[in-house]
């Protein structure tokens, strides 16, 4: 498609099927959308339902297996993009002495304070602003970096995959649009991904409005300007990549911000040519 940070991906692992341990030069995340699948990032070995996802940093020790009677699938996403055939090199590599310990997988203890590489999230309900402050003030879940939100014109983003897991390269995060909910038209200085999960809505991408349904995917690359205007069709639910990771300032650019210096240079003729 002309990605040059982005992979992105569905993997699929029929039952009883495994990766033995590898390691790769890129960064790795995945979400889980359905079975189970036992995956290994270094010494420790996690089952991992829908909802669950883990970020594997480059050249970290990785396997995957599925114990389950039923297919696993979850959606990947990788930055630097793969190595093409044609290059005539390698970016995945199995060590032939690493030890495979997906067979002693375990869920992942959520509230372990030391579990950064891997967590869980579904969504955002329609009314979690208001569930956020009806609960007893004391003992009521931390909202801290990991569990916190960011909400704008009727739109949730949580972060899952970012520098504060040690990513680099890349980012993945959930958005849920209310009915209403509209990001204006925009463009950043990197890709981004979009594979939608629930909800359908007309999607504007370089210029063209296409309708989007769950499981289809859609990518902008560097400049391509979209918006989604969630006008009809419920609330609408999709998972989004970055790479490589936005900067910190500028990662936004609007073009209607910049109209009034067009129209100047329209009634100006060739004066800037």
């Amino acid at each position: 498609m002309g990605t040059t940070h982005t992979d992105l991906g569905i993997g699929r692992l029929a039952p009883g099927g495994r990766i033995p341990p590898h390691v790769r030069s890129f960064e790795q995340a995945i979400y889980l959308l359905a079975g189970e699948v036992a995956v290994q990032l270094e010494e420790r070995a996690y089952l991992l339902r829908p909802g669950d996802f883990a970020f594997i940093p480059v050249g970290a020790l990785r396997a995957f297996a599925n114990r389950a009677s039923e297919e696993a699938r979850w959606l990947d996403v990788g930055s630097p993009v793969s190595l093409r055939l044609e290059s005539g090199r390698r970016d995945t590599f199995f060590p032939t002495d690493a030890p495979d310990r997906t067979a002693d997988a375990s869920p992942p203890d959520l509230a372990d304070p030391t579990l950064r590489l891997v967590g869980h999230y579904e969504g955002t309900d329609p009314d979690h602003l208001t569930k956020a402050v009806t609960s007893a003030a004391r003992g009521r879940e931390s909202a801290g970096m990991y569990a916190g939100l960011i909400t704008y014109s009727g739109i949730s983003v949580k972060m899952l995959v970012d520098q504060n897991r040690g990513a680099h390269l890349l980012t993945m995060f959930m958005v849920d649009y209310e009915v209403g909910g509209a990001a204006q038209n925009h463009e950043h200085p990197f890709e981004e991904g979009y594979f939608f999960l629930q909800g359908e809505t007309d999607f504007e991408l370089g210029g063209q409005i296409h309708h989007f349904r769950p499981g289809d995917t859609a990518w902008a690359g560097v400049g391509t300007t979209h918006a989604c205007y969630n006008t009809e069709g419920g609330r609408v639910r999709w998972i989004e990549t970055q790479a490589p990771v936005p900067p910190r300032q500028h990662s936004y650019r609007w073009p209607t911000d910049w109209e009034r210096y067009e129209a100047e240079h329209c009634q100006g003729g060739d004066r800037h040519a």
